[in-house]
């Protein structure tokens, strides 16, 4: 069967269902594959092989290959040719972008059981010109849990280290930073609702659960186990990316995120070793080490 034959046939039920409901990024899929089966055992993979587990979860041919080019020259994937076959891993930057994603989906509760009060206030301000500057400056904030509660002041309920998130870049001489705690007449509750959507971010762990239930079993695994553990991590991390991971005492008590995340860890611990044992069967790899 051809890459682009598989890319029209989903045999999967879970990843027919949920590739049906929403749009797995390309280049969130591949972060997801290699972190998963290339990045602890310091391996290069194949072309064909990535473009066999892509094309298995609808992802066609011409999608896969615009991918992989763009990401090696994001640097976040080397390409080492050999021989007629060309070879893919993570650079050192792709590196940590994965373990921070992968940090993400396994490590760590999704909300704080535990907060001493502290917050982080950070300020900021650039030339209105710098509409790139600004943007990526927003997304790092977000992804490290910020939300926004009015024109270039964020606030994020713990402690940030805001050397981490503003590594690799020029941003930190428009920035100011405090940690710092709400006084009257300020209330944190009504912060926490101000800088985040709540609700937003509760219909994205109920329709996880939704899409995830059916496949919530203790039967035999799947027969094609690669496939639905790449779209269930790719599916979470999506749903997880952005989540601030808020303090207990200010969410609900039937806080959807918390049945999700104890539903995702049960269907990725069945898939991982019969998962890991096709890829060790059908993945064309070559050590990293000897590629550099």
């Amino acid at each position: 069967m051809t890459v682009n034959e598989l890319a029209a046939v989903t045999t999967d039920p879970a990843v027919a269902q949920v590739t049906a409901a929403v749009v797995l990024r390309p280049q969130s899929v591949l972060l997801t594959f290699f972190g998963d089966y290339a990045l602890d055992g310091d391996v290069l993979v194949a072309a064909g092989s990535v473009l066999d587990v892509l094309g298995r979860v609808g992802i066609g041919e011409h999608a896969a290959r615009a991918t992989l080019t763009r990401m090696v020259r994001r640097d976040l994937l080397r390409r080492e040719v050999r021989g007629r076959r060309a070879y893919f891993g993570p650079t050192e930057h792709g590196r940590r972008i994965m373990l921070d994603g992968r940090s993400r989906v396994q490590d760590g509760d999704i909300v704080t059981r535990h907060w001493d009060g502290t917050w982080t206030v950070v300020g900021f301000s650039m030339p209105e010109s710098w509409q790139r500057e600004r943007h990526d400056l927003r997304s790092r904030l977000q992804w490290a849990g910020f939300g926004m509660v009015q024109a270039g002041l964020w606030v994020a309920p713990r402690r940030v280290d805001l050397a981490v998130v503003l590594e690799d870049s020029e941003l930190g001489e428009y920035v100011r930073a405090f940690e710092a705690a709400p006084v009257g007449p300020t209330e944190p509750a009504r912060l926490i609702a101000e800088a985040y959507d709540l609700p937003a971010l509760a219909a994205r762990y109920t329709d996880f659960a939704a899409r995830w239930t059916p496949f919530d079993s203790d039967g035999a695994p799947p027969a094609d186990p690669v496939s639905r553990r790449v779209v269930l991590t790719t599916d979470w991390l999506q749903t997880v990316r952005d989540d601030p991971r808020l303090p207990r005492e200010f969410l609900p008590g039937d806080w959807p995120a918390i049945h999700a995340e104890m539903l995702f860890r049960r269907v990725n611990s069945r898939l991982r070793r019969p998962s890991e044992r096709e890829m060790g069967r059908r993945l064309d790899v070559i050590p990293g080490q000897d590629a550099g």
